[in-house]
């Protein structure tokens, strides 16, 4: 199994990091090139969304549920169809030193058996940077003043 786990610091209030993190609108807005279908605005238990982009100039798309939250501890989503054979993705917040500290664990399987596993040091590689890139870009967004074009609605 591939693993994949970074830790961010971000100097904003835990609620409106958690909140950011499971804003589908905010998520895209973040990532280059990325669409999703399905659910929109905070994800809760079961919802389902879809996402698409492409990955070395070939299109794909996975769809994620999520399958466990307590906000704004801790939030999972799994890959339900996609190009994995399995991926967890288990997100967690944080008070640590003033700041808020976003753990993202993400543990993948390739498909195809043994063939596939052959794939995952390209795949842990790509999940990295796609997960490094996030990090980043959710940091810029809960320390700015964007964030609030996601949750004007919400007391974060």
């Amino acid at each position: 199994m591939g693993r994949v786990v970074r830790e961010t610091g971000i100097a904003a209030p835990r609620e409106r990091v958690f909140d950011l993190a499971r804003h589908v609108e905010a998520h895209v807005a973040t990532m280059p090139d990325e669409q999703a279908e399905g659910a929109t605005g905070l994800l809760e238990p079961g919802d389902r969304v879809t996402v698409r982009q492409r990955q070395f100039g070939v299109p794909f798309s996975l769809t994620a549920e999520v399958t466990e939250m307590g906000r704004p501890r801790q939030f999972v989503d799994e890959q339900r169809s996609g190009v994995f054979g399995s991926l967890v993705h288990e997100h967690t917040f944080e008070d640590r030193d003033g700041e808020t500290v976003i753990r993202d664990d993400v543990r993948f399987e390739m498909p195809l058996g043994p063939l596939g596993r052959l794939g995952e040091p390209v795949a842990r590689r790509r999940l990295r940077r796609l997960v490094d890139y996030y990090a980043e870009a959710l940091r810029e967004l809960a320390e700015g003043t964007e964030w609030r074009r996601f949750l004007d609605d919400c007391v974060s």
